[in-house]
């Protein structure tokens, strides 16, 4: 008996360290090739999935310019943002949190557009009811993917040469209450928040809505200044790859993203101080639910040490970032 007994410890023994081993292998996850072949212009969960993909899975994925021009330089959507997806998250559900952690962005094309004119919403109303040029025009920049750089192709200031910083001016999930939100909109969702560091690197997390959160990506630009003061990046396509972990039953209002440096929060509004508002609350929320901050407490670092940045000025909505360098937090 005692030597059966023996033996039984060491077959369960053995089934716990494969089982042990088989949990580590799932959490690295599958890796997904999806080139997509249709486009949407609103966040709505009333589109189909394009893919169901497991929490530690990783997407490898394509976006199309703002305009609905894709990597071979095809008119392949109409304009307005076309966005990739939606991807269902299995087992998110609404009180959820999904984190996307961006892994790749980089740019599958030469060319890029932008705009040339300040937006009405970045100057005062003398400047825009004065200035000599009225016509908007768009401007073409040449991207040398080896040489890591955008040049202006053109006469208006020869010789420009700029570093590329690919980012997604669009990632959200499907919003609540059933509503369609066009892709050109920011809100509580995510969308169309134009945030030039939402770059390779960072880790982006948003509030499920919808059984599977229904994830959307797209508007990639080679590189953006903050504001977004011309109405766009240089707009462009890109290679994407992403990889989603799902946290359950935790609340938050508003996107919040973090990299090496900071953690933030981007609130989207218009006017621009209850974006801010939108944004300052809920780095609040976060101190005190993952920090152990009291909300004086709170209160009292962030007068000292919250930095923001306008990520849009732009938008149907604007969009206002509320940050913290985690140099000064304490060990979540």
């Amino acid at each position: 008996m005692k030597k059966e007994a023996r033996h039984m410890k060491l077959r369960v023994l053995v089934v716990v360290v494969a089982i042990g081993v088989g949990a580590r292998a799932s959490a690295q996850g599958q890796t997904h090739q999806f080139v997509p072949d249709h486009f949407y212009s609103t966040y709505s969960a009333a589109h189909p999935p394009v893919l169901h993909i497991q929490p530690g899975d990783h997407v490898v994925t394509k976006t199309v310019d703002a305009g609905g021009v894709d990597w071979k330089g095809a008119q392949v959507a109409t304009g307005g943002n076309p966005q990739t997806g939606p991807f269902y998250i299995d087992g998110a559900e609404p009180g959820d949190m999904i984190v996307v952690s961006i892994e790749k962005l980089e740019t599958n094309r030469a060319t890029a557009y932008s705009g040339s004119l300040l937006a009405p919403y970045t100057v005062d109303p003398v400047t825009l009811a004065t200035r000599v040029d009225r016509e908007p025009r768009r401007v073409t920049w040449l991207l040398d993917k080896a040489a890591g750089v955008a040049r202006l192709d053109g006469d208006d200031i020869k010789g420009l040469t700029l570093p590329l910083k690919p980012m997604l001016g669009c990632i959200g999930v499907a919003p609540a209450r059933k509503e369609a939100i066009a892709s050109s909109t920011p809100a509580a969702h995510g969308g169309n928040m134009d945030y030039a560091g939402l770059n390779a690197g960072v880790t982006v997390m948003f509030a499920v809505n919808e059984p599977g959160a229904l994830l959307f990506l797209g508007d990639g630009h080679a590189r953006q200044g903050q504001g977004e003061v011309v109405g766009t990046g240089l707009e462009t396509s890109l290679d994407v790859q992403f990889s989603v972990t799902l946290v359950k039953k935790k609340a938050l209002a508003w996107p919040r993203l973090e990299n090496d440096d900071y953690i933030m929060v981007l609130g989207s509004a218009k006017p621009l101080l209850e974006a801010l508002q939108g944004a300052t609350s809920e780095m609040q929320r976060w101190l005190v639910a993952d920090y152990g901050f009291t909300e004086r407490g709170a209160a009292i670092l962030m007068g000292q040490a919250l930095e923001y940045e306008v990520a849009n000025v732009v938008d149907p909505k604007f969009t206002m970032v509320a940050k913290i360098r985690k140099s000064i937090l304490p060990k979540r």
